[in-house]
């Protein structure tokens, strides 16, 4: 089967939330936020949520849970707080409301980072889970981060056409057996 986009299969738009996890970014200046929201709208999909909170552990698992209960949201894709300091606790934060770990896409993303930064990418904390029945994908805070993960990862595995396999596909069956 060939890697890639089967124009011959429908486009399904998601619902996807952004969180940007910072105690110094705005709305006005939330560059990687607006990077996501930018990929998000360009490649076809829309904008179901967007969120700006602090690095406080409650706050941010709140906001997740919040959003992995609305049935209108698909994916949330966060940005921020998965460095090494004392402040990045996303990665946290996910681990302790996740159902399913899906380690593959961290270790793809420091996989491609690699080529772009050497060896600071064992800095990144990416990650991803599923939290109930939403996919939840943490990216660095940096705009060249975001966009290594958006345009190389989450783009073509957000898109229902792209073969051999997405995210996408998997959500109705995720879903299905989390009712059942």
């Amino acid at each position: 089967m060939a890697i890639g986009i089967d124009e011959s299969r429908e486009f399904v738009p998601l619902r996807i939330a952004v969180l940007t996890v910072s105690s110094t970014r705005t709305y006005d200046n939330d560059t990687s936020g607006d990077l996501i929201a930018k990929f998000i709208v360009d490649s076809g999909h829309s904008i179901g949520a967007r969120a700006i909170v602090k690095d406080h552990f409650n706050e941010l698992q709140t906001q997740m849970l919040v959003w992995a209960n609305r049935p209108e949201i698909d994916v949330i894709i966060s940005t921020g707080g998965t460095g090494v300091t004392r402040d990045d606790l996303t990665p946290e934060v996910l681990a302790s409301i996740s159902t399913r770990d899906i380690p593959g896409f961290g270790e793809l993303f420091r996989q491609l980072s690699y080529q772009e930064v050497g060896t600071s990418t064992i800095q990144s904390r990416a990650c991803a889970a599923l939290v109930i029945d939403t996919f939840v994908f943490l990216l660095p805070g940096s705009n060249g981060a975001v966009r290594l993960g958006m345009e190389k990862i989450l783009i073509p595995q957000l898109d229902s056409r792209h073969r051999p396999c997405n995210f996408a596909e998997l959500l109705n069956r995720v879903r299905v057996r989390e009712q059942s």
